[in-house]
């Protein structure tokens, strides 16, 4: 059993002798990547600690190629668990959208060989803390087990993620509604029936396995964490933390250090822009007019019917476009060239968005992608796809006043070509009322994000105190384990 040496320092040194931090993602690059960038903040901001990075063998050279040699990284087996090929351990190397439930519960049979890890990783001392993704609900009692607090990250914004607890306990809307408060949220916050997520939307069908899998191997997991890191600053999303934070044990803090990618430096950014296999920083350094990026993320499936239409769509616009395609057997119905491009490969987006080139985004609205679109100043054309989609469009759009929403009214319905045209002129039309307007929003948006996250910024002070904080826990059950004794 792992004890924590004090060298006879008493209390203080106990929390000194604590300065290791594990960090755990789910396998999924939209929530691996924010944590590879905090994990990189934390070695830039606290050179005193040590931080170690928990990944799978397919995922280790994505891991490697993103982290400072400062940060360790931990290689856990996938498990093997049929239908699910060998080998494929990120949620974009699934081959079919069906598998999903099943890789969800490989995850989960990874309990055993992390505890493993972790009381591996707790000699002299325990680990400061276990920062680990929500899907890994397991964490939270492998943490506990061996003394080690648990901060959990969900990826999300606290906008998304108050309303998504408040409807799990209150219950989605009905169909067809399109003017239901949320409880617990401010006044202004109201949400259509189409705007709730897929699995929440379905939270009282336990036949649904994912449905299952978040309410059994998630469950109370998540709101007995320590607290919650929030890759998000707090001029974008204040006014939702302490609705948020309700959910949570009464000492729990949401920490908002984001956006985590520009907390981690220049040094960062430059890896990133190495990582461009494709060549689009300097097919970009090339063009001569504003450009369209179009991008769904890694995760999301978009029918060959809707891919024909929106080729087409950007075609007819008349504007140069660099789109992203995560489909590898789609092949567009019109000749892009000479002024679009498509790219099947790895995209480093941050550096594409903040390049000057870059004059609007096409976007499913994943908050990975809403807070990179902000923090480089550029409009959103909002196409959100699944997950908590809908509610990243309505904060993006609505709230923030950065972009607009395409119009959907189901994803399972075909925008036309016209459509698109339409809104991708409207998203590039810089000289509009609406254009100038969002454009000077996503301005603020930049600025107010560089300010978090710059010395004595919010997000910047959320990074320091939250390991000062969980320093102060431990001094605090020490204290509290005398005095108990003292009093026996």
């Amino acid at each position: 059993m792992a004890t924590t040496t004090t060298n006879g320092a008493g209390s203080a040194q106990h929390a000194v002798g604590r300065n290791h931090i594990v960090v755990f993602p789910f396998m999924a690059k939209g929530h691996t990547i924010p944590l590879l960038h905090f994990a990189t903040a934390l070695s830039v901001h606290h050179k005193s600690l040590r931080v170690t990075m928990v990944t799978t063998p397919a995922n280790l050279a994505f891991a490697r190629s993103r982290l400072p040699s400062s940060v360790r990284i931990a290689v856990l087996a996938f498990p093997s668990l049929p239908p699910l090929p060998a080998g494929v351990e990120s949620t974009d190397a699934l081959p079919s959208p069906a598998l999903y439930p099943t890789f969800l519960r490989a995850t989960a049979l990874l309990r055993a060989p992390f505890a493993d890890l972790l009381a591996s990783l707790s000699s002299p001392s325990p680990p400061l803390v276990l920062v680990s993704d929500f899907f890994l609900g397991f964490t939270h009692c492998v943490a506990a087990d061996a003394g080690v607090r648990r901060v959990v990250f969900h990826g999300m914004s606290c906008f998304s993620m108050a309303i998504i607890k408040s409807l799990v306990e209150s219950g989605p809307p009905p169909p067809g509604c399109d003017d239901f408060h949320v409880p617990r949220m401010p006044e202004h916050v109201k949400i259509t029936a189409v705007e709730v997520p897929d699995t929440i939307a379905k939270i009282s069908d336990r036949d649904d396995p994912v449905v299952r899998f978040v309410m059994e191997d998630i469950g109370a997991s998540d709101v007995r964490s320590w607290g919650v890191l929030v890759n998000s600053f707090a001029m974008v999303d204040q006014d939702y933390v302490a609705p948020f934070e309700s959910f949570y044990q009464p000492d729990a803090r949401a920490w908002l250090a984001g956006p985590l990618f520009l907390a981690a430096g220049e040094e960062s950014m430059k890896r990133e822009e190495e990582l461009d296999p494709e060549g689009c920083l300097p097919w970009l350094d090339k063009t001569t007019e504003p450009v369209v990026y179009v991008s769904f993320g890694t995760q999301a499936h978009v029918s060959d019917e809707q891919l024909d239409e929106l080729a087409r769509g950007l075609v007819q616009s008349g504007h140069p476009f660099l789109w992203a395609v995560r489909s590898e057997n789609w092949s567009s119905p019109v000749d892009v060239a000479p002024h679009g491009r498509v790219i099947r490969g790895w995209v480093p987006q941050r550096s594409v968005l903040a390049h000057r080139a870059v004059g609007g985004f096409v976007s499913h609205c994943g908050w990975n992608s809403v807070m990179e679109s902000l923090a480089a100043a550029k409009p959103v054309l909002a196409w959100p796809m699944m997950a908590e989609q809908h509610l990243n469009a309505k904060h993006v759009a609505d709230i923030i006043g950065a972009g607009f929403r395409m119009n959907i009214v189901d994803n399972k319905v075909v925008v036309d070509r016209a459509e698109v045209e339409k809104m991708v002129r409207r998203l590039m039309d810089a000289g509009s009322k609406e254009g100038r307007e969002m454009r000077a929003r996503a301005a603020w948006a930049r600025q107010e994000a560089k300010l978090a996250v710059s010395d004595g910024g919010m997000s910047h002070m959320a990074l320091l105190k939250l390991v000062d904080e969980l320093q102060g826990s431990y001094d605090r059950d020490v204290t509290v384990g005398k005095k108990d004794k003292t009093e026996a």
